[in-house]
């Protein structure tokens, strides 16, 4: 008879949010997989567990979930976890999931903390619909060009980013989407957690004024000014970028993405400039 998949969540910074169940499904798997075995070694040591974790990595997935998958075809109980929060939102473990529900072996969520549920419900921000988008890419026109793909969309944007990139990231969302209200959720349930609530720009220059910008960050895009963004003439559209502090052929080139229009007719309207 196989085993079972056990999916368990544990704290994103607070040792207190860990569940009853989660300690108890962890101390009575025949195996634990994680990211980082040290890390996941101080948890369970807090929790008095003894099991010897393994690796469960990007670099590693592939051949990883091939083990555990025989284990569980064995009849072996295997619990999942990654370095905090609950495994799989943006985080490793898909292969393992789809691979166990291929083989007909019973998988089990054990709930506990998100980042970006716990950072949504606190927010302010409208809550009925989001979407998570993980995190943002490192590369300014990538990261535009995923900003104005969601311009039209109609729920509350949800995105993981780090410390470092925070400030152009949030430059980046006021030049594609006519700054809308955000919620940067920063250290959630860790002893600095904070929220910065306001317009883009308002955020942006809140975090600016800081000497650096540190921890773990979840970011929140509210809908009221995205359609908004679309609605203005191009012209306009490219000034507020220059304004923002993009070089006006960035300007042209994003205003030309969001409206789908080739950017030399986008550049016509301002030779005379």
């Amino acid at each position: 008879m196989a085993g079972i998949l056990y999916i368990v969540a544990t704290p994103i910074g607070n040792l207190s949010d860990m569940t009853y169940r989660a300690v108890e499904t962890l101390k009575s798997a025949d195996r634990i997989a994680c990211e980082d075995t040290r890390q996941t070694r101080k948890l369970l040591d807090h929790f008095g567990i003894t099991a010897h974790p393994v690796s469960y990595h990007e670099h590693n997935e592939a051949e990883r979930s091939a083990e555990l998958l025989d284990l569980l075809e064995q009849g072996a109980s295997v619990a999942l976890v990654s370095d905090a929060g609950t495994p799989l939102i943006s985080d490793p473990g898909y292969r393992l999931v789809r691979g166990a529900v291929e083989r007909g072996v019973t998988v089990v969520p054990v709930p506990g903390v998100s980042a970006v549920v716990a950072a949504l419900s606190a927010s302010g921000l409208p809550s009925d619909a989001f979407r998570f988008c993980g995190f943002f890419p490192r590369k300014q026109g990538e990261r535009l060009r995923l900003l104005e793909s969601l311009a039209g969309e109609e729920a509350t944007l949800a995105f993981y980013e780090a410390p470092h990139r925070i400030v152009e990231m949030l430059r980046d969302v006021e030049a594609a989407l006519g700054d809308p209200p955000v919620v940067v959720a920063r250290e959630l349930t860790k002893m600095h957690e904070e929220f910065l609530r306001g317009r883009a720009s308002e955020v942006r220059q809140a975090l600016e004024a800081r000497p650096a910008v540190k921890g773990e960050i979840t970011v929140l895009i509210g809908k009221s000014e995205r359609k908004a963004a679309l609605e203005e003439s191009v012209e306009d559209a490219v000034r507020r970028m220059e304004a923002q502090g993009m070089a006006r052929m960035d300007a042209i080139k994003a205003a030309a993405r969001e409206r789908g229009l080739p950017k030399r007719e986008v550049y016509k309207l301002f030779e005379k400039d």
